[in-house]
């Protein structure tokens, strides 16, 4: 049932959103240039590798995220704009709609045996913690609330957190830490 809906809705969304990724990729090749396209691999279902694929928000180099981050993607992030493209990942079976986010392959060692089941479900372009605090929480609390899911998860848990989702993109809440526009390393919980 879950993947039928992530289906439909994932078709449904690419449909509609057309116009507006012809339009972002446009903006992000005229100034970032070429890729427009972001891909990296990462942990999926049974930490199985998969390439997410967004549009591109940051200038290649050295320097912190901050430092890379375009005005135009700025823009894509505050929107989430530069998501549109991972709904292809969901019509491949690479993702859900709601789930643990897919984070980087680096973490797979640094999580403890509880923290690594949230890769007992598919990963999800959005979930349980991003609601609650999307970028402006703890790692401690976001796999916490990644392995609820696991737990709790259930079709009426997808359209609450699809609901919410929607405020928190309109509102722009928690898209940016205390420390900057982007999470900072996953070290690893100390007792963990």
């Amino acid at each position: 049932m879950k993947r039928l809906f992530d289906l439909i809705v994932a078709i449904v969304a690419a449909g509609l959103s057309a116009p507006l990724a012809a339009i972002t990729a446009i903006a992000v090749r005229s100034t970032m240039g070429s890729p427009v396209l972001f891909r990296q691999e990462r942990p999926g279902l049974d930490g199985r590798p998969f390439a997410i694929v967004k549009f591109r928000t940051m200038v290649g180099g050295e320097g912190d995220p901050e430092e890379r981050m375009t005005p135009t993607g700025a823009v894509l992030r505050r929107w989430s704009i530069d998501e549109i493209p991972t709904l292809w990942n969901v019509i491949r079976g690479d993702m859900s709609l709601v789930g643990p986010r897919p984070l980087l392959t680096d973490y797979l060692p640094l999580y403890s045996e509880e923290q690594s089941r949230r890769h007992d479900v598919r990963p999800g372009v959005t979930g349980v913690a991003q609601v609650a605090g999307r970028n402006a929480t703890t790692w401690e609390r976001r796999l916490e609330l990644d392995v609820w899911y696991v737990d709790h998860g259930d079709l009426w848990v997808d359209l609450k957190v699809l609901a919410i989702t929607i405020g928190r993109v309109l509102s722009g809440a928690g898209v940016n830490t205390d420390a900057g526009a982007t999470m900072p390393r996953f070290e690893g919980t100390p007792d963990g």
